[in-house]
């Protein structure tokens, strides 16, 4: 072998090695893809809906929203304000419009950058902006409104995730009839039950 195939040889090794130390090391088992972006399903009896969250912007939000999910607190809630062209409510009901007690109130992280567009999910609240409980919705359409800057309180609502699949199941939820009811309104005829939601391995 010629010095120029030997060099070329060398050259192509230090390649190669700087390739594999850039490999990325294996996921451990139930270690999500990217740990700042977690996922949970929400199975409902409409179907099953993916979201990602955004715990690198909302980091609280997303904590209390998966003390939740892991204290299965949703399970068997419903989904009680739905607003067609608004958005689509729930987490704190269950059938008969029963409330359930959550946890303290967590302070509002709207300032995060983040947008109420369609498909993005946002926790609900009293005209307290540091209100949010368990409760959360999801926009149908494009909410700008609702966002810090644009909201009249100028703290508006907080984005933590967004739906990654299954806003086919969302636009069918949307679309249900819907009533008044014990003090209520645009409470859907029906329930829209949220049987669960897990975090996604």
């Amino acid at each position: 072998m010629n010095a120029f195939r030997l060099v070329a040889y060398f050259a192509a090794l230090a390649l190669l090695s700087q390739f594999a130390a850039a490999k990325p090391l294996p996921r451990k088992d139930n270690e999500p893809a990217d740990p700042a972006r977690p996922r949970v399903t929400i199975d409902t009896n409409h179907g099953k809906v993916v979201l990602e969250l955004y715990a690198d912007k909302a980091p609280n939000t997303v904590k209390n929203f998966l003390q939740y999910v892991d204290d299965r607190f949703y399970d068997g809630t419903v989904f009680h304000r739905v607003i067609k062209d608004f958005m689509i409510q729930g987490g704190g009901h269950v059938p008969g419009l029963s409330e359930k007690k959550g946890r303290a109130a967590i302070r509002n992280e709207s300032a995060n950058g983040l947008s109420n567009v369609r498909g993005t999910i946002a926790m609900a609240r009293t005209q307290d902006p540091h209100s949010a409980t368990s409760q959360f919705f999801v926009n149908v359409k494009d909410n700008a409104f609702l966002d810090q800057a644009k909201s009249p309180d100028k703290i508006g609502y907080c984005v933590f995730g967004k739906v990654l699949e299954g806003m086919d199941v969302i636009d069918k939820i949307r679309m249900v009839n819907t009533v008044n009811q014990g003090g209520h309104s645009d409470v859907p005829a029906e329930n829209v039950v949220i049987r669960s939601i897990r975090r996604v391995p």
